[in-house]
């Protein structure tokens, strides 16, 4: 039986759309958007994506998380979707993909690509970025309220590796799993971080 994510890349296929493009990634936004949830035990065990021991610089993974302050935080993502921005004490930073309402993220997806290794969109594709390239190129403002420090002890799950192969279509999943506020105030806020 095919898996979620297959059965939306055939969909996809079967509008002729090039895969990867501006065109694409809109039809995997618009497709999605009235998707209020999905069963994220089914997904981490999608036949396309991987578990793995550890993230790695420039890929996207997935994981279930759990905030060491979560009772001083006002919120956070207990399902990050995050692209490994590099080493942290303890554990990583990431950019959290879901901090961002679906327009923007696919208008930030849309700058990261820029900074891709290669077109290959397979098991070597990752981006090539820093916190100083996020930071200091301001067309990559999105960042702000996504970058996160992530500690590896409080991982409550193995890393699920996205292959680049399935960015696009794991993107705008609504795999978010926010704690002390809903998607949609998160968004509100990360609105006003980015326009400082």
């Amino acid at each position: 039986m095919p898996s979620y994510l297959e059965n939306l890349k055939q969909e996809a296929a079967q509008t002729g759309l090039v895969p990867r493009s501006k065109k694409s990634i809109l039809w995997f936004r618009k497709r999605l958007q009235n998707l209020k949830r999905i069963n994220r035990k089914e997904l981490i065990g999608d036949d396309l994506l991987e578990k793995r021991s550890k993230v790695i610089l420039g890929k996207m993974f997935m994981f279930k998380y759990d905030a060491k302050h979560k009772e001083t935080l006002p919120y956070f993502d207990r399902f990050p979707l995050i692209f490994m921005v590099g080493p942290a004490p303890k554990g990583f930073h990431g950019i959290n993909l879901h901090y961002l309402p679906p327009t923007l993220r696919a208008l930030f997806f849309d700058k990261l690509m820029a900074v891709k290794n290669n077109d290959k969109f397979n098991a070597t594709t990752k981006l090539k970025i820093s916190y100083d390239i996020l930071n200091g190129v301001k067309k990559y403002r999105q960042f702000k309220p996504c970058f996160k420090r992530y500690l590896t002890s409080h991982m409550r799950s193995q890393p699920i590796f996205v292959p680049a192969s399935e960015w696009e279509a794991v993107l705008f999943l609504p795999s978010d799993s926010f704690v002390g506020a809903g998607r949609e105030f998160v968004w509100k806020e990360s609105r006003k971080i980015i326009k400082g």
